[in-house]
């Protein structure tokens, strides 16, 4: 069957194929108290590779004494054997980021970069304010387009900041379409601690076209109120067709006591395969690549699908020509 999402103001529109972005080995591995060994970077990041992932964000061009989790970026980078139809991107947080990214251009597919739409927010992350920050990557996506790259824009906090409370959607597409001038094919709205709610995520997600035509619209959830795939599946209603989750329900944003992980790439994939829609990417794969994880972190990670597996649909016959069933209470 076809997850069928009805338009409000047209006929009734299918979604039966979504683009995944797996930021895991930069969101998830950053967030992590201890540093990960490069090799074992790199064997977790092939194994998302072999996947059918066709995007991935594999590292991030920062301060090594502000976030030594990825100071290896350039090492990984050049190490990982990655498939060419794999979209290689990184997180770029300026033009120093970028000179250092540029190190490695034949590596990289996209750049992505990054911003919160609420002063308190990005003030507490970034140590600039909105307009300061946009200036700069306005620079950045200039250069990068000159580079022949993609770029994405990320906006954190779009529905909701743990300082300043509700954000006004309107301030949202207004930052979007700064990033949009600069040169962003994409934009990736973020509810980076988890703030959104089902009915809000649908309402943004079915004005955003019209705030930006023609541009890519991505979702990034995180499920710090266990909200996150209900947000997908109001997004999916409202015809986003592009998302980014971690492996491992990994990540989260470093920033506000509370926040954790992202929506986990396995049961975002499982559960739109259940739905009948194609993402391209094999899940036992992908649940070998998270497993994967779990061991080198040496502790269980919070991804449902890692407990239960993928859904089986061929039951098991009994002695005696009876399913095998479980009682359940």
């Amino acid at each position: 069957s076809r997850w069928r999402s009805p338009s409000p103001s047209g006929p009734e529109m299918a979604t039966t194929a979504v683009k995944i972005r797996e930021v895991g080995p930069r969101d998830g591995f950053q967030n992590e108290p201890e540093v990960i060994a490069t090799d074992d970077k790199v064997r977790l990041i092939e194994m998302l590779a072999a996947t059918g992932l066709r995007r991935l964000e594999v590292t991030s061009f920062v301060r090594a004494d502000v976030i030594p989790q990825l100071a290896d970026a350039g090492e990984v980078l050049e190490r990982a054997r990655i498939p060419a139809e794999v979209a290689v991107s990184v997180l770029i947080p300026n033009e120093r980021g970028l000179d250092a990214a540029l190190a490695h251009r034949d590596r990289i597919d996209e750049v992505n970069v990054f911003m919160s739409a609420s002063e308190s927010h990005n003030r507490h992350n970034v140590n600039r304010g909105v307009e300061e920050s946009l200036a700069g990557l306005e620079k950045v996506l200039g250069r990068a387009r000159g580079e022949g790259l993609r770029c994405e824009g990320v906006i954190s906090t779009s529905f909701g900041c743990p300082y300043e409370g509700d954000v006004d959607p309107a301030r949202v597409f207004e930052i979007a379409g700064r990033l949009v001038a600069a040169g962003a094919e994409e934009i990736g709205f973020g509810d980076t601690t988890g703030m959104a709610n089902p009915a809000q995520v649908r309402e943004f997600f079915e004005r955003a076209p019209g705030e930006l035509p023609g541009v890519e619209l991505t979702a990034h959830f995180h499920n710090t109120r266990g909200q996150g795939l209900a947000n997908v599946l109001m997004a999916l209603e409202a015809g986003c067709a592009s998302f980014e989750s971690s492996f491992g329900e990994l990540g989260g944003c470093p920033v506000p006591p509370g926040a954790t992980g992202n929506i986990a790439t396995e049961d975002l994939v499982s559960m739109l395969h259940e739905m009948g829609i194609e993402t391209g990417i094999d899940l036992e794969k992908l649940l070998l690549a998270a497993r994967a994880a779990q061991d080198v972190l040496g502790r269980p990670l919070g991804s449902h699908t890692i407990i239960a597996g993928p859904v089986d649909h061929h039951p098991r016959a009994v002695p005696g020509g009876r399913l095998a069933t479980k009682r359940n209470s």
